[in-house]
């Protein structure tokens, strides 16, 4: 078992990775910048280092401070949560290379699956359904690449293969704007990610966001803990997430979810990881793989009982997957809703300090946050500060749940988006039947 975890993280995140650490019994370190030194993690942490000055440059997402606060503190494993360096092959190899375990995927793997066009390869050999596309990057022979978009069919997809969030994408109605496009393209991706490789595929009108969470040791066993949808986006950004999928069929799920598993042993993938599908005419479409922990990992738990994050740790210190598939049973439904310190309707972003802070209760109801009374919620990074999360034995029963606790939620002394969960999402007819498309939201917001 791993004795003492440095946690490369910050937020609810942090928290949440430390109190799986208790559980346990690992020790844990904090790593924060200046403006984070009151967060809570940090002060419930065994031990803490400061890493830095506000700027994520200049401490979260500094390899070499990171590096040094685990060697003072005589950590023996780095977990990285989600953004930041959780994605970061570099760091994964440097953190390795130090003497230390890397609590996620290795290096190389992290590169392979980082890279969309080599990831669409690996996912086609071991049978993993795939956005009809380029196969391969864009070349500069544009009349192959002309030749590919007619064969295709437009509306076209151009991505960039280092992208993500939302960034280094456009879609291509028709062949005359389709070099023009592309070059736009690769520069952005130049710009914004260092690597201006492009690949073509399918663009899908009105798909939904699917996900399946995996869980694989390495050793050759794997297992999927159930679908996700993340269909309800506002600029390529989830806001709510629910587990199940609504609206699939049973058989579509084994086989696609089987695929997963089938994939992680292929590829000889260790933690726990996402394969994300655009799904849409009953049929999925691999587009990337996370290889970290998600934002929305709670639903898959509150529907399967299992503790990813304590997988993730058991799984780095060495011990073989503790399920196997047949264990695996999908109980209820739930729902999560991204709690964000910004305003409802402009979504400028809110910090400032808490002067009161209520959670919800009752049963089936989890909030995981960072956020107390007094806390103050600083400018320099992203604005989620917490997930509210609801179960209940069917999917009505969840989505009641979940308007009740946004009735009982209460923050004080900055603005947050709880007036969009509560008074448009969770109100709309729409959404209430399910199997809502990833342009939906922005168009009852109104948004072109």
């Amino acid at each position: 078992m791993l004795e003492k975890v440095l946690i490369a993280n910050r937020g609810e995140i942090a928290l949440r990775i430390l109190r799986a650490c208790r559980e346990l019994g690992i020790k844990t370190v904090a790593v924060y910048s200046k403006a984070d030194e009151h967060l809570m993690h940090v002060k419930l942490a065994d031990e803490a280092v400061c890493i830095g000055p506000a700027a994520a440059a200049d401490s979260y997402l500094n390899i070499p401070a990171i590096i040094s606060a685990a060697e003072i503190t005589d950590a023996d494993a780095i977990h990285p949560g989600y953004g930041f360096l959780a994605e970061n092959a570099d760091f994964a190899e440097r953190v390795t290379d130090s003497g230390f375990i890397f609590i996620g995927p290795e290096a190389d793997t992290i590169r392979l699956m980082g890279n969309k066009v080599s990831a669409i390869q690996a996912m086609k050999k071991s049978g993993v359904p795939v956005v009809p596309g380029s196969n391969g990057p864009i070349t500069e022979d544009n009349n192959r690449t002309l030749k590919v978009g007619r064969e295709i069919g437009f509306p076209i997809m151009v991505k960039a293969a280092s992208g993500g969030g939302g960034r280094g994408m456009r879609v291509v109605q028709s062949e005359s704007e389709l070099l023009k496009l592309i070059a736009i393209t690769k520069a952005e991706a130049k710009a914004a990610f260092g690597d201006d490789t492009v690949y073509m595929e399918k663009f899908l009108g009105t798909p939904r966001h699917v996900e399946i969470q995996i869980l694989s040791d390495g050793q050759g066993n794997a297992i999927y803990l159930g679908d996700r949808d993340c269909s309800l986006q506002r600029r390529h950004q989830k806001v709510v997430e629910e587990a199940p999928a609504p609206g699939i069929p049973d058989a579509l799920r084994k086989e696609v979810g089987e695929r997963c598993t089938d994939a992680c042993k292929a590829i000889n993938y260790r933690g726990a990881g996402t394969f994300e599908f655009l799904y849409e005419n009953e049929q999925f479409f691999f587009i990337e793989m996370n290889t970290r922990v998600q934002v929305e990992h709670p639903v898959s738990e509150m529907v399967t009982g299992v503790d990813i994050i304590k997988e993730q740790l058991l799984i780095a210190s060495g011990t073989p997957l503790r399920y196997k598939q047949e264990d695996i049973v999908i109980k209820g439904h739930s729902i999560e809703c991204r709690i964000n310190a910004e305003h409802h309707e402009t979504f400028i972003p809110s910090p400032g300090k808490i002067k009161y802070w209520h959670i919800p209760g009752g049963l089936g109801v989890r909030m995981d946050s960072h956020i107390y009374r007094g806390y103050t919620v600083p400018p320099y990074y992203d604005s989620l500060i917490g997930k509210l999360i609801t179960w209940g034995d069917d999917r009505e029963t969840a989505m009641q749940r979940m308007r009740n606790a946004l009735d009982e939620m209460v923050v004080d002394g900055i603005n947050t988006n709880i007036p969009l969960h509560r008074d448009v999402i969770m109100k709309d007819s729409g959404f209430a039947k399910g199997c809502v498309d990833i342009h939906y939201l922005e168009k009852i917001l109104g948004i072109d």
